[in-house]
């Protein structure tokens, strides 16, 4: 299907509107969507062969990561991987022995068991050793990130205010007006007589401390999604030094990169091989 140059912009104009003013200023709807954009990321973090059909990885990563914990069961012939919550007696070392499962589309209300040494149910999979799931860490992440952006656009803003003009008479407001206009709209401004120097007052606004603010809010940014991605196990660079690095302070990190996510890696073996 192809369309015409002219219909295509029609087509652009149209979407557009539906789409709303990205508003900074809304730090839950921000964050909620820095959380969804590292949970998009994190999906190609493992891969899974043999999956069945009706056990989708994305849907298996999203159980995982958001609820720390799922089970794959059998339900009338078909491997289906379900969420839910533990429940029952702890065992010896006070793990949760039993998973409540409700799922209205399967039809299923059921309690599995998960209790290791004993007949089990189901395949109970954790993220972590904890059950913490990267929701969590991400969310704490996204909420900084959201501030700081609220922050930098502050900044740019302000960036915007080279002087502050102020006007004694309604007369020299007006005329003031004109000439911010005048010079706004590309033209040369113009000023009739001399009572309107008399009549207002410029105060100097923008200082070197507004690009100094903004380009420490750019470092803090960066900061923050390096360490998030460190924290998660993928390498990324916060060395805030102005001119290059070589390959070793490049390399410093590298230690802690692997701890958690070997211990996602190990906990989805563990799960698997039930």
């Amino acid at each position: 299907y192809f369309m015409s140059l002219r219909t295509y912009r029609e087509f652009i104009k149209e979407i557009l509107p539906s789409f709303g003013r990205f508003d900074v200023r809304d730090k839950e709807r921000n964050t909620a969507l820095i959380v969804q954009t590292f949970l998009d990321r994190l999906q190609s973090m493992f891969k899974y062969q043999g999956l069945p059909e009706t056990i989708p990885q994305k849907y298996l990563e999203i159980y995982l990561q958001c609820n720390g914990s799922c089970i794959i069961a059998d339900v009338k012939g078909s491997l289906y991987a379900l969420v839910g919550a533990l429940s029952d007696v702890p065992d010896a070392y006070y793990l949760p022995t039993r998973y409540v499962v409700a799922n209205p589309y399967l039809m299923l209300s059921k309690t599995y068991t998960i209790e290791p040494g004993k007949a089990q149910d189901a395949a109970f999979i954790r993220n972590d050793c904890f059950m913490t799931g990267t929701l969590p860490l991400i969310k704490k992440y996204a909420s900084l990130m959201a501030e700081n952006e609220l922050s930098m656009n502050i900044a740019v803003i302000n960036s915007r205010i080279m002087s502050l003009i102020s006007a004694d008479t309604d007369a020299a407001f007006e005329s003031a007006k004109k000439y911010m206009e005048d010079i706004e709209a590309g033209k040369l401004g113009a000023v009739a007589s001399d009572p309107f120097f008399e009549g207002i007052k410029s105060q100097p606004y923008a200082t070197g401390s507004h690009s100094m603010a903004l380009t420490s809010l750019i470092e803090y940014e960066q900061y923050l999604k390096a360490s998030l991605y460190n924290e998660l196990g993928l390498n990324a660079n916060y060395n805030m030094k102005r001119e290059s690095i070589n390959s070793n302070e490049s390399q410093l990190n590298d230690d802690m990169l692997t701890p958690l996510i070997d211990n996602m890696l190990e906990c989805r073996r563990e799960g698997l091989e039930i």
